[in-house]
């Protein structure tokens, strides 16, 4: 399993040097990789162009990018350019991102989402390969190519996968999930059967299981816990990771934070690999000593992983 970490939200002027900072230190520990969500702050993909390509060598992923505020051929056209800026290390992570987002703040339909994603990818990954897409379906429409240079490997298509239907595309179409707030036992009872059947049905390779969870190596989980579910607390309320919570039987997102000792939090790190997870995507959020004391657990995990 590879250990990678988040990239913390930063804020003023000086944010995309933050950013730098921030995957620098990511690089020098160790991490196989750093992930950046996109939300209402910095833009994932631009920031990860500016300030990934002063940073060799690690890989950088989005985490991920919602797809109905942008037409497939601008994602396409986006991520290319990114990843020829980045040397061909971009993992590109996309989502339907959620209702209360997409209709009422962008005003956009959220009907047939799962159609939605699938007529979305018959247009996003022809155009990421290099060819020209006409396509029309209930939910989009394209007639267009690009002339983006594109970097010598194949730029791997993520989804945030947790419905049924969702998980059934990202196996058989996609070349994984990247997943947040989904618990140990629901990942191994549930999301990794699902998407590695659905692969396997559809000839694919194995699937990659991108898990980001928050992480605090600490001697008080009780607080821990209650921190995350004070951080996190909109996550357990959006319905698509209320669903997860409530088939891992969590009360909130404290409950799926791993926290404890250093022994502990290894412990449950190594049943997500044993789960089946490929990926693990350190959320730290950690305050006080506590924070460069998961750092420095963190560091470690990722020589041993790499050793």
């Amino acid at each position: 399993m590879r250990i990678g970490t988040s990239v913390a939200e930063p804020s003023g002027p000086e944010a995309l040097t933050k950013v730098t900072e921030q995957l620098r230190a990511a690089a020098d520990d160790g991490f196989d990789s750093a992930w950046m969500s996109n939300i209402f702050g910095l833009e994932a993909l631009i920031s990860l162009a500016v300030a990934g390509s002063a940073v060799p060598g690690i890989e950088l992923g989005t985490a991920v990018i919602p797809t109905y505020p942008r037409h497939p051929a601008v994602l396409a056209q986006q991520a290319l350019t990114a990843d020829l800026a980045l040397g061909g290390r971009l993992t590109l992570g996309i989502g339907l991102s959620h209702q209360i987002v997409i209709q009422d703040m962008y005003g956009y339909g959220f009907e047939q989402p799962a159609r939605h994603m699938r007529e979305y990818l018959a247009v996003l990954q022809p155009l990421l390969a290099g060819e020209s897409v006409a396509f029309e379906g209930e939910t989009m429409k394209a007639n267009i190519g690009l002339s983006v240079p594109r970097s010598d490997r194949k730029m791997p298509l993520l989804l945030a996968a947790l419905a049924p239907q969702m998980l059934r595309l990202a196996g058989s179409l996609a070349d994984g999930t990247v997943l947040w707030m989904t618990g140990p036992a629901t990942v191994r009872d549930y999301i990794v059967p699902s998407i590695t059947q659905a692969a396997a049905d559809a000839g694919r390779p194995s699937p990659r299981v991108v898990c980001v969870l928050p992480v605090c190596v600490t001697d008080d989980p009780a607080q821990a816990r209650a921190s995350a579910d004070k951080a996190f607390a909109i996550y357990g309320q959006l319905p698509s990771y209320r669903a997860m919570l409530d088939k891992e039987g969590a009360a909130g997102p404290g409950d799926v934070a791993i926290v404890g000792t250093e022994e502990s939090v290894s412990e449950q790190i190594n049943a997500l690999a044993d789960a089946g997870v490929t990926d693990f995507v350190a959320g730290e959020y950690a305050r006080g000593d506590d924070g460069p004391r998961t750092r420095a657990f963190l560091r470690t995990l990722a020589a041993k992983h790499n050793s």
